[in-house]
């Protein structure tokens, strides 16, 4: 076995230039099925494309050819969660925390360099279809057999079902109860199976989506994990699944799960933490190659990664693994990939790191061909459903029409809903088909056709339809989009070599180069069949980019009606290596960029200066809305931030970046929306601009008049100008909310979706007191609307708009006494300080100074650490409901748990045991005053753990209530 560390796949942090590169998170990784690349997502909101063959052969990787670094896809706002390469090799899905699954075709014009950096695509990959539907975050993202569907899971509990054709939605299963980490298909394609943070894992029948089985005894004790991806053997007779354990969860496993019966008697025991994803070789192997393909002669090869950062590989016939790699890598594993041939195992981790073992056909023994897994398969008897009629993941065959199609060009087959009669012709770019779009209901799919016009020495595009986003989007579940949509090409020069699918390090075997003749040509059709996709990645640096075009004619894009509408910012230009020139020697190629609002203008940096000081022109007479008795009592303590030449707040996950700019003179102030180096849309405003902010929702300015203009990334306005009547002091955003503290101490919080307000306006005096040495720290949001403002005095609140009161999330009080103040539990640093009321413990601790050693010499009641623990988990309890965070309540609620448990309190313990689990009989339909659920957490479950925690560590036994 031979293993490697390629320490140039990575996927970086952009804010960090030259030496301060920092790695981020890689979450998922894919073989491409012909082994020549890979995909990878990571912490960067990015898809990569990688080529394996520098990673397998040491001289390819020192001559750089072919390249290291394939393609950058960046249309995700959030990080990229799973990536996976549909079984043809035709289309690649890629699922993210921005709830968008985003199916990617490959696109001969769209390589060049990649926008707003340095590199380079060698081979370009366009969005094909946008897929929404999931709530949350998209977790993993599995291809059937024959990729006849796309399943799709996420943060939502949800299962979604996807035609692997059409794209569009077929089913929404919601039965889980818990976030749904992990999926896979049988290989027989009559079940599926998912794993949820629920402790289950079910499987699914694929002829009505009904529950077959429900999996939970190996599951009963499994902590949380970032995913739960499991496999299913390729012989179909097994599921081994993730984050499973033995002996009430003190040994962590690997579940094996038997199908029909469906249980788990078998377990891979032997890793030091939780295991996050199994991987099942896309082999099976023969216990006796001699022998013929029995289910008693058959084994599999699974790979497991952990959370104890190890690697694993077994083979079902031995009892011990075949491999062990520890500390392969500094944090836990993400994803596992096996090549097709089964004999490399590709392995990412959250440290941002790639690992790869190499094995020789002599260590994976017994390896059967594809053929033999094929027949051994048929013998369950299962058939799969039909094609959707007229959709193929193969080359379309060419379709007799009034103009015969030259050798390049290929009319798509009928998407459902459409006469045949009616096909329109055009040109597919990669050799997979074309895109066509029903008359149905469903979505319209906008197309540009290549018509040659003789008279014509400049592009005159015709459009139909809006000027909304060119990627197609299942929004509605009814599209009916049969392929990837096409434009045709500009020139007849150059191709893509294309070869038959080989082995890694084998010799580069390309077929003819296909060169299709120019529209309306009477050239003869060349080349037979169309090749199935592999493309030699190779050729992509030979000399073919060199070649001259064999015609240089101007074209004419258009649609079928007559509504002229000039795109002027396209760019196809990469179609060949060389730039396309007209008669008159002008640049012939469309821009693929859209127009924007200021996007034709040069951006230049502004130095950043003081204009004016944060309360210039704000008196008391300004300030004073009549509202409050004495707004003079802020004075000092809510500062105006100062006006400066240059503002800017950056959209969170992405590089977007929402800027300000007030003029010196007497120049017009304005606020632009960037993205990448283009700018998307700009706005000018009548007065000096003091703060703004930035979300995936929204962009928001505040001004020197006391206004407030809310946005959305397109530069719409959201909201009329709210006049708040006194300056910002603070301004904060996050998700769909909106916070604003003005200067005389007036809290403002509103939804900028659904354009309400969480709160009336509320004062923050009642907080802040009449002491003057008592400030303002910071005042942020949350993403559920809740406002926090931390004091200068270590004490942090809330305002419950139920309550209708400021609460307190944290106070240096609770540090006197409690055993569970984030200042005494150094161990617990690092895994509490990922929550919102674990951070603000810990400024409170930062921010007030407690002398331990005086402190210590005073008397103290008996009960003094008790009662201060007790109220101080409580006090968590709330905040963390409070805020929104639902891992730290349930941390807070076990400890409290706990420690009533140790000190025997029966009463607490069982008012705490009503509170979960509510009424005996109650039913969702008929009592609406008690919620089953807290946070997304069902209070039952979490009942289930006080309930083990109080027979663990309880001094005397609790009764259980009536």
């Amino acid at each position: 076995m031979r293993f490697t560390k390629p320490a140039w796949v990575m996927h970086k942090d952009t804010s960090m230039r030259g030496d301060q590169e920092k790695r981020v998170s890689v979450f998922s990784v894919h073989v491409h099925p012909d082994g020549s690349r890979i995909a990878t997502g990571g912490l960067d909101a990015k898809v990569r494309v990688w080529s394996t063959k520098p990673i397998l052969n040491h001289a390819s990787e020192l001559s750089g050819r072919p390249p290291k670094s394939l393609c950058t896809l960046m249309m995700h706002t959030g990080p990229v969660l799973v990536v996976r390469w549909a079984h043809s090799g035709r289309w690649l899905a890629s699922g993210s925390d921005d709830q968008i699954v985003m199916i990617w075709d490959l696109d001969p014009t769209a390589k060049g360099k990649v926008w707003g950096s340095d590199e380079v695509n060698v081979e370009g990959w366009k969005p094909l279809k946008r897929l929404p539907g999931h709530e949350s975050d998209v977790t993993d993202i599995a291809w059937s057999p024959g990729d006849r569907y796309l399943a799709t899971v996420g943060l939502d509990s949800q299962v979604l079902i996807w035609c692997g054709y059409t794209l569009e939605r077929l089913m929404r299963i919601d039965q889980h109860q818990g976030f749904v980490k992990g999926v896979c298909w049988d290989p027989v394609g009559e079940f599926l199976a998912t794993g949820s943070d629920d402790r289950s894992v079910r499987i699914w029948r694929t002829t009505d989506w009904s529950l077959e089985a429900e999996v939970r005894k190996p599951f009963d004790h499994s902590p949380g994990t970032f995913f739960r991806r499991l496999s299913w053997s390729p012989d179909g007779a097994h599921i081994t699944a993730s984050n499973a354990t033995n002996n009430d969860g003190y040994v962590f496993i690997a579940a094996v799960i038997a199908r029909n019966t469906w249980t788990s008697e078998i377990s891979l025991v032997g890793h030091e933490n939780t295991v996050e994803v199994a991987a099942y070789n896309p082999h099976i192997f023969l216990r006796d190659p001699s022998s013929p393909v029995v289910a008693s002669n058959i084994c599999s090869v699974v790979a497991l990664g952990a959370d104890d950062r190890a690697v694993s590989v077994w083979q079902t016939k031995s009892a011990r693994p075949l491999i062990v790699a520890k500390e392969v890598f500094e944090r836990q594993i993400m994803d596992l990939s096996w090549s097709q041939d089964g004999l490399t195992l590709y392995a990412v981790s959250s440290d941002g790191t790639m690992a790869v073992f190499s094995f020789d056909q002599d260590e994976l023994e017994g390896i059967a061909p594809r053929s033999a897994q094929e027949q051994y398969l048929k013998k369950f008897g299962f058939s799969p459903p039909p094609l959707p009629e007229g959709f193929s993941h193969q080359n379309p065959v060419v379709v007799d029409n009034s103009r015969q199609p030259s050798a390049g060009r290929m009319t798509p087959p009928p998407s459902p809903g459409r006469a045949v009669s009616e096909p329109r012709p055009a040109q597919t770019q990669t050799g997979f088909g074309a895109s066509v779009n029903g008359s149905g209901s469903g979505e319209h799919v906008n197309q540009l056709v290549a018509k040659r016009k003789k008279d014509k020495k400049r592009i005159q595009p015709n459009f139909m339809g809006s000027l909304g986003s060119s990627i197609p989007s299942a929004a509605n579940g009814t599209s009916s989009m049969a392929g990837p949509s096409t434009s045709a090409p500009l020139s007849a020069a150059g191709g893509v070599g294309i070869s038959t699918t080989r082995s890694i390090g084998e010799a580069s075997t390309s077929a003819a180069v296909h060169r299709p003749p120019a529209p309306h040509s009477s050239a003869p059709q060349l080349g037979g069949p169309s090749q199935p996709f592999s493309v030699d990645i190779a050729d992509l640096t030979d000399g073919s980019r060199d070649r001259p075009p064999e015609r240089d004619e101007d074209v004419e894009m258009f649609l079928a009606d007559n509504t002229d509408v000039r795109i002027s910012s396209l760019d196809t230009s990469m179609q060949t290596g060389r730039k396309r020139k007209t008669i008159d020697g002008t640049d012939d190629r469309v821009l693929s960029r859209p127009r924007t609002l200021g996007g034709d203008r040069v951006r230049d940096a502004v130095p950043v200066r003081e204009i004016a000081g944060g309360n210039a022109g704000f008196g008391t007479a300004q300030s004073t809305l009549g509202l409050w008795n004495d707004p003079s009592s802020f004075s000092g303590r809510l500062d105006v931030p100062s006006v400066l030449t240059y503002v800017k707040a950056t959209v969170e996950g992405t590089e977007d970046i929402f800027e300000g700019r007030n003029s010196e003179g007497d120049g017009p102030t304005e606020v632009l929306f960037v993205s990448g180096k283009q700018t998307q849309w700009l706005d000018y405003l009548p007065s000096p601009i003091l703060a703004l902010t930035a979300t995936t929702v929204f962009c928001a300015v505040a001004t020197q008049d006391g206004s407030v203009n809310v946005y959305s990334h397109t530069g719409r306005r959201l909201m009329p100008t709210l006049a708040i009547g006194s300056a910002c002091s603070s301004l904060s955003g996050s998700k769909n909310f909106l916070m604003l503290l003005t200067s005389i101490g007036i809290l403002h919080v509103w939804n900028a979706k659904k354009q309400v307000a969480v709160f009336p306006p509320t004062s923050v005096l009642p907080i802040l007191g009449s002491s003057p040495n008592t400030t303002l720290v910071s005042a942020t949001v949350r993403s559920n609307g809740a406002p926090v403002l931390q004091l200068s005095t270590g004490v942090s609140f809330s305002w419950d708009a139920a309550l209708s009161s400021w609460i307190k999330l944290s106070d240096p009080w609770w540090a006197e006494g409690s055993d569970a103040w984030q200042g005494r539990q150094r161990s617990n640093n690092s895994t509490a300080a990922r929550g919102v009321v674990s951070t603000l413990e810990s400024n409170t601790s930062e921010r007030v100074s407690i002398d331990g050693t005086t402190k210590a010499d005073q008397p103290r009641p008996a009960w003094w650490n008790t009662a201060l623990t007790l109220g101080h988990l409580e006090t968590k309890l709330h905040a963390a409901k409070t805020l929104d965070s639902p891992q730290e309540y349930k941390q807070a609620l076990l400890l409290y748990a706990k420690r009533i448990a140790d000190e025997g309190f029966r009463g607490k313990a069982e008012e705490l045991v009503k509170e979960l689990y509510g009424p005996v009989y109650w039913r969702p339909s008929r009592d609406d005053s008690w919620s089953p659920t807290l946070l997304g957490m069902s209070k039952r479950e979490l009942l289930r753990d006080v309930l083990a925690i109080f027979g663990l560590f309880c001094s005397s036994p609790i009764t259980p209530v009536d």
